[in-house]
């Protein structure tokens, strides 16, 4: 079992509309912009990154905002919801301010002794609230949302699948402990983590498969601290037989990604170098931030780029 993950990284999801996707993060649910970039393999794509005041692991929720792609189908397969931790006694403010805020899909639960609220984004995307006693990670403070009622990263996320067993299997391997089941979820969550370190796993034998658009979620990143333990988290995986990527440099930090059984996308990402490589913490995600291979491209990719207004 491995013992160098310590729970999520960041979640990677796409959209249609980057204006309509920065104000939602920024405006409505008020994390930080942390970087503005673009998409590695699409220069012509924004890449934005939301979190906290550092965009600390667990704290990352990124998007590709691909003008014109089609609304994703939900079903199993997938990450279906993803969900981000609040303060215990919050979700009356969270649920009167997305509903000022024209939110759909609000609905209130329970689940694993949490009490949670259930959401959608501008494009479908499932989300949760959820109230977790003891999460001291404090939440971004020069947003809109007081710090008390604030978001404090990620709790976790959700997966559905037709069937659990080889998904949980490979979760173990990964350092996850299965924690406890209600009726089709079983959790599983990895023992001092960070905070971002729980995975509902969902098992729907009959369910549809999904299909990735606007609103579905491309990957989940895993978080280790630092290169060595990421090579040998990729020497484990590709021993036990999964086919890993070579290691990718994305600039704030370095990448390897491998498909799962049930078809969701899995990426295990360095904690270093962060997110202040290349801009002072106080003005993170204001410039636009090309990748070096990129940055003689900057007139074209600036005339291509639709202007986003904070």
């Amino acid at each position: 079992m491995l013992s160098q993950i310590k729970g999520l990284h960041h979640v990677t999801s796409m959209a249609a509309d980057a204006q309509e996707n920065n104000s939602f993060f920024t405006k409505t649910l008020g994390l930080r912009r942390v970087k503005k970039t673009v998409n590695f393999d699409a220069p012509d794509v924004y890449h934005l990154y939301y979190g906290d005041e550092t965009g600390a692991p667990g704290s990352v929720m990124t998007y590709f905002p691909f003008p014109h792609i089609v609304k994703g189908r939900r079903g199993a397969g997938e990450v279906a919801e993803t969900v981000f931790s609040v303060p215990k006694g919050s979700l009356p403010y969270w649920a009167d301010r997305l509903g000022n805020h024209g939110v759909s899909g609000l609905s209130a639960h329970e689940a694993f002794g949490q009490k949670r609220l259930r959401f959608h984004g501008p494009d479908g995307d499932g989300f949760v609230l959820s109230e977790v006693e003891g999460d001291n990670r404090p939440a971004f403070d020069g947003g809109p949302v007081p710090q008390a009622e604030g978001v404090h990263g990620f709790h976790g996320v959700s997966m559905r699948l037709r069937d659990g067993g080889a998904m949980a299997e490979l979760l173990g391997f990964m350092g996850y402990e299965a924690q406890d089941r209600q009726g089709d979820v079983t959790r599983f969550a990895v023992k001092g983590g960070n905070g971002a370190d729980v995975i509902d796993l969902e098992v729907l034998p009959g369910a549809a498969p999904a299909r990735q658009g606007a609103g579905s979620v491309h990957h989940v990143a895993f978080a280790v601290e630092n290169r060595a333990a990421q090579l040998e988290v990729r020497k484990a995986l590709m021993d036990t037989g999964y086919n890993v990527t070579p290691v990718i440099d994305r600039d704030y930090f370095h990448a390897i990604y491998f498909r799962t059984p049930g078809g969701v996308l899995f990426e295990v990402a360095t904690n270093e170098p962060g997110f202040d490589r290349d801009e002072d913490t106080a003005h993170l995600g204001e410039a636009l931030k090309l990748p070096k291979q990129h940055e003689h491209l900057r007139g074209q990719i600036e005339r291509v780029l639709t202007p986003i207004v904070d």
